[in-house]
């Protein structure tokens, strides 16, 4: 059981999600350092940019399970990914107690992606037909299931919640599994189509340094904000 190779139009995606993270959160400290209105962030185009940019994430992670997995798990290299994954997520959690004092990451995208890997083993045997229905329930859920039995710090994970929490990045498992199983329906159907075996093939030199961003995701996401964030109060501080 090898893995599939990469393929750059997923790598090029991943790319494009990198660069709508990357001005997301830079539109966000331009309002959190003053520099544009209070609230810009929560306009229709950045609230709706940024779910945007999240489900494309989860749905290009779903899509990567299938071809890393779909074949026939390789179990020590999922848990190495995983622990990748689930570490970055607890490193962030940490760090946001002191650089988001009072919006604590208790999910966020990392975690939602390390929670949703571990659901899609259960698919990834499961016809296509079946996987997405549940993609759909886990969308629908949210809208028709709230109760405030579910506002608890231990239960707010799961997005069905009468009040959303106040955090810093808040991405959970209802309905954000749904955009990561549609990627696993779609992995499997382009395996069965012979899509992904057209779209492995050998790329230039400059198209790969175009994917760059998204074959070193993780990495960019950890250290993006910290960039950024340093970058403003240099800013201010060679203003003043």
């Amino acid at each position: 059981m090898t893995p599939q190779p990469r393929i750059a139009a997923l790598d090029l995606a991943r790319t494009l999600a990198v660069v709508g993270m990357v001005i997301f959160h830079f539109t966000f400290d331009l309002q959190m350092f003053g520099h544009v209105a209070p609230g810009t962030t929560q306009l229709p185009f950045w609230y709706y940019f940024a779910r945007l940019v999240a489900g494309s994430f989860l749905f290009l992670a779903g899509v990567s399970l299938w071809l890393a997995h779909g074949r026939g798990i390789r179990w020590p290299a999922f848990w190495r990914r995983f622990l990748m994954v689930a570490g970055a997520a607890a490193l962030v959690s940490i760090a946001s107690i002191w650089v988001t004092p009072g919006g604590f990451i208790w999910f966020g995208i990392l975690h939602a992606i390390a929670i949703a890997s571990l659901i899609g083993l259960l698919f990834l045997q499961l016809p296509t037909v079946i996987t997405l229905a549940v993609a759909a329930l886990a969308f629908a859920l949210p809208w028709v299931a709230i109760d405030a039995r579910f506002d608890s710090l231990w239960l707010i994970w799961l997005g069905l919640a009468e009040t959303r929490p106040f955090m810093a990045d808040y991405v959970p498992l209802l309905p954000w599994l749904a955009p990561f199983l549609a990627g696993i329906a779609l992995g499997r159907i382009g395996s069965q189509t012979g899509l992904w075996a057209r779209l492995t093939r050998s790329t230039s030199p400059a198209f790969r340094k175009l994917t760059f961003p998204g074959r070193h995701s993780l990495v960019i996401y950890l250290l993006h904000q910290p960039l950024l964030v340093a970058g403003f109060i240099a800013y201010a501080w060679i203003a003043r």
